[in-house]
């Protein structure tokens, strides 16, 4: 049947448009029945589907393996994986090192030329005067807090101080909840528990400890004496006049009357020194007991002052940090006892005077971190030397080979849930601390430094990782 005129006259414009497929053996024999021979665009296009179908059969196995392999890693155990592991990064023997590609340069290095850095931000010239303003206010702002530190040193100790105790009896307070004890009851269950225990201490060790201090000044000229007396003191004086230049020494200081002067006025610092003393421990004392009984609600408003979105994460570091830090107040207080009941046991074994006195200022130098036991152990081995070398030299071997087995042994497994700082980083944070704050510094330095680590490792490191 014979097409119309109509429909033969039609134009490419009527003709419905055909989806056109992908296929080489279509494209083939459309450009083989156009001219016999087929077009360079056909053959490139044809060749191109070629090539993608034969990627498609290589990957497929290729990526079965992954995935087989992937799951053989999951089934090898964690030991195996990670000696598997060891022994597939070991270098062969012989291999040539793979060749690996250059990083990319930094941003604004062009060509190996540093671009020049733009000096002012569009905001800073367009607001000079802004800018300025700001800086001078910042710049007050900074005196005025300057201003206030020095004037308010004593009051930020002491709250300081009342913070470390309360953290320090947290854990213990967290520990009768457990038990199912309320907060409050819990809270008075450890204060009476503490309040009996300096009870305890004042009215047993205090006056053992005021006695022996007595003796210990009573006899100290008399030690001198015999010291000056002494053989080795006398060679002393032959070679370098000691005594005529000790004696010169306090000929001029009793003869200047500023200095005179300062004798009476020491002793009044000192009756002031002791008045502020016991004030400044009344109020670590209250302060202690108001922080313990509201460190959760201090905890929460300080965690509302976060964003909303990173809140549950400023939760999660602060309570390890403060579990950190209660944990290194016991652990030091254990610590301290540790040492105080070894040398007392050992003071009294071998007959050393003032053992009560010396045991104490043993507790005391635990405390401080590093050196505080090489100095309780000096100033006991000169007190063993009254009674003889002998005596001392054998203190000083039990003494520090106790130091040696508290350093390796006791102090790991007491502070294992406390803090983890490295050595280097504990002398300088303890050095950094005595600096600025005196003894209550180096005291807070390490669980200070510990925390600092932590914040640093969680959130800066973190965020660098993921940039």
């Amino acid at each position: 049947m014979s097409s119309s005129p109509e429909s033969s006259a039609a134009g490419p414009e009527d003709t419905p448009a055909v989806p056109t497929v992908n296929n080489p053996q279509t494209a083939e024999a459309k450009a083989t029945s156009d001219g016999g021979t087929p077009s360079p665009a056909a053959a490139a296009d044809s060749a191109s589907v070629a090539v993608d179908a034969d990627a498609r059969t290589v990957a497929a196995p290729v990526a079965a393996d992954i995935a087989a392999s992937r799951q053989s890693a999951r089934a090898v155990p964690r030991g195996w994986r990670a000696w598997i592991m060891k022994a597939v990064s070991q270098p062969i023997p012989g291999a040539q090192p793979r060749v690996r590609f250059d990083l990319p340069m930094e941003p604004g290095v062009q060509g190996g030329a540093t671009t020049p850095e733009v000096a002012q931000t569009s905001s800073m010239v367009r607001h000079p005067i802004y800018f300025g303003f700001m800086g001078t206010v910042g710049v007050g702002i900074a005196l005025f807090l300057n201003y206030m530190l020095a004037n308010t040193e004593s009051l930020l100790l002491w709250i300081v101080t009342a913070l470390f105790i309360a953290l320090g009896l947290d854990p213990v307070v967290r520990w009768l909840e457990k038990r199912k004890v309320p907060r409050g009851l819990g809270i008075v269950i450890v204060l009476v528990a503490l309040l009996g225990a300096v009870a305890i201490f004042f009215a047993t060790l205090i006056p053992t400890i005021i006695e022996q201090t007595t003796q210990l000044v009573n006899k100290a000229p008399v030690w001198i004496s015999d010291f000056l007396n002494s053989d080795f003191f006398k060679q002393l004086d032959v070679q370098y006049h000691v005594l005529d230049t000790i004696n010169e020494q306090v000929a001029k200081f009793f003869q200047d009357a500023q200095a005179v002067g300062g004798i009476f006025g020491g002793v009044v610092g000192v009756g002031t020194t002791i008045a502020n003393g016991l004030f400044g421990t009344l109020i670590v004392l209250v302060l202690s007991l108001y922080f313990l009984a509201s460190l959760p609600s201090i905890k929460k408003w300080g965690y509302r002052l976060a964003p909303r979105s990173r809140r549950a994460r400023v939760e999660e570091l602060s309570e390890e940090i403060t579990r950190g830090v209660g944990n290194y107040v016991i652990g030091q207080v254990c610590v301290a006892v540790l040492n105080a009941a070894y040398a007392f046991i050992v003071m009294t074994i071998l007959n050393v005077p003032f053992t009560v006195l010396l045991a104490f200022m043993v507790a005391l130098m635990a405390f401080i971190p590093l050196v505080g036991g090489t100095i309780a152990a000096v100033v006991v081995i000169a007190v063993s030397l009254t009674v003889g070398w002998q005596t001392a030299l054998i203190y000083a071997i039990c003494y520090l080979a106790y130091l040696q087995f508290e350093a390796y042994f006791v102090s790991p497994r007491i502070m294992q849930k406390a803090v983890a700082v490295p050595g280097a980083v504990a002398v300088i944070s303890v050095i950094a601390g005595g600096s600025l704050l005196g003894v209550l510094g180096a005291l807070i330095a390490i669980p200070t430094a510990a925390a600092v680590m932590l914040l640093v490792k969680e959130v800066f490191v973190a965020r660098q990782d993921k940039m």
